[in-house]
């Protein structure tokens, strides 16, 4: 937002009281995403914001110290036989508490490497990137033979205590960090992870516009119930490039928000109604991360209404004389008197992003001039701030451009030396010899490209037209076809036809997205419906609605 005083007041605020020896058992998830992911996004702002730069700058800072500091303190939860972490340390002990469950959410367990990589990217200590690729290693060697995660496994066996699989609860952010590592680091085994696990959720969990809850094992739906975290989901496909079915989900999600003017917990897709006991909406940020990421890529006005909606439903029933209230139920717009440190961290902040299009956060590497590299202390060259951050799930900003100042290069070739004692789970990623022979097949493939032929028999018909003597002898005329009107008469349109054909198959595809594309709705059993057109669903935009007495009121008719 360009405060940069008050950055500097908050920044010295944590320099000055944050206490990392206290006596109190923290979340590892929790304290990961949140805390030090947020020290080490500050710590990569402090130069925009001129705080407490020093020299060595990215290398060094006393934000970046403090997020060591922490990090250190999570390291002996991965001493597990699995390697799969604990999900809570002692600050004061460092190290797990007496007595502490083995048993640990899926998404504590995948939600580490993009704060634990950055750690050992700008501090060269190896360790955090090492523990944070050997849980997600490790979880991938228990999936099940349909190639899907549970919710909840015990780190000490590797035995699932919830055999029930999801992209959300529980789950959700692992896949958000496998999309999102593989393009800090360029680490090629991410995605193939990815990819993996999306071909087994495509075929097991995927019913239609929506993502049910199934057996890991048998892949039989055990609830047909959408999770208001299930709505990251858009967001990832479009880091992917699968904006198709980005869009697919993101307007089903949007017919649900559009029926309440929230997404509620939890959503029965057969019944089309919010689930008892969990009609709650905590002003969750996922839905309008996916609107903020379909937007960016797309440009696609239809986001910025989507958007807008979102922003009214918040304005007009959480808004309160102290802040911005959780909503008890989506069905009477009933408030409670909490709000969620996440709603400042992520809901807002995807909101403004979404409206504030010349945001140096939205920049892209490539929309700024070419500069001078940064030279660090170690000698290595590199780009930071010039773009294309990369954000944890609590919404703090990694900046990429920053991560080879400093050691990446040793990391890289420490990291490599350690002996993986699961390469045999690790899927396919592909060798030097296959890149060679598919680079090969690319070229036999090419020596019969249509395209090639057509510009083969463009610069046939050019030749012949134009540098072959009319008696048909065949003799060059190259050197007169300057001084010769007529023959140059002839070449024009052949060079024009031949850079048509070049501009055609070089220009990039539209990224639009129309409005009219319409969606079918899941059969379930005895229920038959139909979607109704994108953007002409009977239930109008909350904007257009308000509450009187609890009851909802509909004016716009």
């Amino acid at each position: 937002m360009g405060n940069w005083s008050e950055f500097r007041r908050a920044g010295q605020m944590l320099l000055d009281h944050l206490d990392t020896s206290r006596n109190v058992n923290v979340s590892v998830f929790e304290t990961n995403i949140r805390v030090i992911g947020g020290l080490l996004s500050a710590h990569l702002l402090s130069r925009r914001a001129d705080f407490r730069v020093e020299p060595s700058w990215p290398c060094s800072g006393p934000l970046l110290r403090q997020a060591e500091v922490l990090g250190n303190k999570l390291l002996p939860a991965f001493d597990t036989p699995t390697g799969m972490p604990y999900g809570t340390v002692n600050l004061a002990i460092n190290g797990v508490p007496p007595k502490e469950t083995p048993v640990t959410c899926v998404a504590g367990i995948g939600t580490l490497i993009l704060e634990f990589g950055t750690l050992s990217r700008l501090t060269g200590d190896p360790r955090f990137e090492k523990v944070a690729m050997n849980a997600l290693r490790s979880i991938w060697k228990y999936r099940s033979a349909l190639g899907l995660l549970g919710n909840h496994i015990d780190v000490q066996t590797g035995r699932w205590t919830a055999v029930e699989s999801t992209i959300g609860a529980g789950v959700d952010s692992l896949f958000e960090y496998l999309v999102k590592g593989a393009a800090l680091f360029r680490l090629p085994e991410l995605d193939a992870m990815f990819r993996e696990y999306k071909r087994s959720i495509d075929a097991h969990l995927l019913h239609s516009d929506w993502h049910l809850m199934v057996n890991k094992d048998s892949g039989r739906v055990t609830k047909p119930i959408f999770q208001g975290l299930d709505a990251f989901w858009p967001a990832v496909l479009s880091l992917t490039g699968d904006l198709d079915g980005a869009l697919r989900h993101v307007t089903a999600y949007h017919e649900v928000w559009k029926q309440y003017g929230f997404i509620p917990e939890s959503y029965n897709v057969v019944t089309r109604e919010a689930v008892v006991k969990q009609e709650s909406y905590h002003l969750r940020p996922e839905f309008i991360e996916s609107v903020y990421y379909l937007y960016r890529a797309t440009k696609d006005p239809l986001f910025i209404r989507m958007g807008v909606d979102v922003l009214t439903s918040i304005e007009l029933v959480t808004k309160t004389r102290c802040g911005f209230a959780t909503v008890v139920n989506v069905t009477t717009h009933e408030l409670d008197n909490r709000m969620e440190s996440f709603f400042l961290s992520e809901t807002t902040k995807y909101l403004y992003l979404l409206f504030d299009e010349d945001n140096f956060i939205n920049e892209l590497p490539g929309d700024q001039p070419i500069s001078r590299p940064h030279i660090s202390p170690s000698g290595n060259q590199c780009y930071p701030e010039r773009g294309g951050y990369i954000f944890n799930t609590e919404a703090h900003p990694i900046d990429p451009g920053a991560l080879n100042c400093c050691f990446a290069n040793n990391l890289d070739d420490s990291l490599s030396s350690v002996e993986d004692p699961l390469a045999e789970e690790r899927p396919a990623i592909p060798t030097p010899d296959l890149m060679e022979d598919l680079e090969a097949l690319r070229i036999k493939e090419n020596e019969f490209n249509p395209l090639d032929q057509l510009l083969a028999l463009i610069d046939s018909a050019s030749q012949s037209s134009s540098h072959t003597d009319p008696d048909g002898s065949g003799e060059s005329a190259y050197s007169c076809a300057d001084e010769n009107p007529v023959e140059r008469g002839l070449l024009e349109p052949w060079t024009e036809l031949r850079n048509m054909v070049l501009s055609a198959i070089s220009s990039p595809p539209p990224t639009a997205i129309p409005s009219n594309r319409t969606f079918e709705v899941p059969v379930f059993d005895d229920l038959h419906s139909i979607r109704p057109q994108l953007l002409t669903c009977p239930s109008p935009p909350f904007h257009q609605r308000y509450t009187i007495g609890g009851q909802l009121v509909n004016f716009a008719n």
